[in-house]
């Protein structure tokens, strides 16, 4: 099992609208950077644990955790002319964007912030805290996802 933390807009899909499916899944789709595709192309695993991580907004910082339960696959919305995420370079024979589907797994009681994780000693590897390095699909080291947890939970 790997970590990973996936940003969102809230505004646009947070951990509530997550935890609203009826199944409490929901494809993750409109990822439009070539290294955080490749992530999902190739890296992210059904049973990878997610922080889901709300940016642009009053306060960003990590939401709660779902869980990916199928692996990548092509975004259809690469093929719909009609989407913000059309890409008319894209095909089904060579599509150049992937999704996975995530799972609400729990939201905390309140939100982690940025500023919080910042100022945590040992966490030094996530892009968070790296400059140049916020990505919307980013790994997580295992002893870093445990520490972040243990403070969100605790928050």
């Amino acid at each position: 099992m790997a970590y990973w933390l996936f940003k969102t807009e809230p505004d646009a899909f947070s951990i509530d609208d997550l935890n609203s499916r009826p199944d409490q899944t929901e494809p993750w789709d409109g990822v439009r950077n070539y290294q955080a595709r490749n992530f999902l192309r190739d890296k992210v695993a059904i049973g990878d644990q997610v922080f889901i991580y709300h940016s642009s907004c009053k306060i960003v910082g990590i939401a709660g955790v779902a869980e990916v339960v199928k692996a990548g696959y092509p975004d259809e919305t690469q093929f719909n002319p009609e989407s913000n995420y059309y890409d008319p370079k894209s095909t089904r024979e060579n599509p150049r964007w992937f999704r996975v589907d995530v799972k609400f797994v729990e939201k905390f009681e309140s939100v982690l912030p940025l500023s919080v994780i910042k100022a945590m000693p040992n966490i030094t590897e996530i892009g968070l805290v790296k400059k140049g390095g916020r990505l919307s699909i980013m790994p997580v080291e295992e002893t870093e996802w445990q520490q972040l947890y243990t403070t969100a939970k605790m928050n």
